[in-house]
């Protein structure tokens, strides 16, 4: 939903822009052809810029407005923000301590020994059954004896 709505504003901000070349444009002809001063025009513009940018602050705020409305309307449960995800994370981390449960860093670290311990047996194991393996075959090709 959030990013729909980053879509949509984006979208209003670049038609702003194309509009304001555009009357850029269009005041750089009337300066050409002498039916406005530069002065005039740089106030034009300006003055345009300065309109669009006091309406852009309203149009956010009525875009998040319709947008919380619609998803109360249908139902759909509060979009968490970056300090709710922040504030839930101290949360668990406090409940983890509490609990006398292992840091991320410290169950990581656990993983990679058990890791390196693993490897180490299997290639112990490994050992072991290739000298399994040898001894069998010594085993087997002695003629046998009657």
């Amino acid at each position: 939903m959030e990013d729909l709505f980053k879509k949509f504003l984006y979208t209003g901000v670049g038609l702003v822009s194309l509009t304001a070349e555009k009357l850029q444009e269009a005041v750089d002809e009337l300066v050409g052809q002498g039916k406005v001063s530069k002065e005039e025009g740089r106030k034009i513009v300006g003055d345009f810029v300065d309109q669009i940018e006091s309406k852009r602050d309203e149009a956010e705020a009525k875009m998040k407005e319709w947008v919380e409305s619609f998803t109360k309307n249908m139902n759909v449960p509060k979009l968490a923000t970056k300090e709710d995800l922040a504030d839930l994370v101290k949360r668990i981390e406090a409940l983890e301590a509490h609990a006398g449960m292992s840091t991320r860093e410290e169950v990581t670290a656990t993983v990679k020994k058990v890791k390196k311990v693993a490897g180490e047996a299997q290639a112990e194991v490994e050992e072991a059954a290739e000298k399994v393996e040898t001894t069998a075959r010594k085993t087997t090709k002695k003629p046998a004896t009657k």
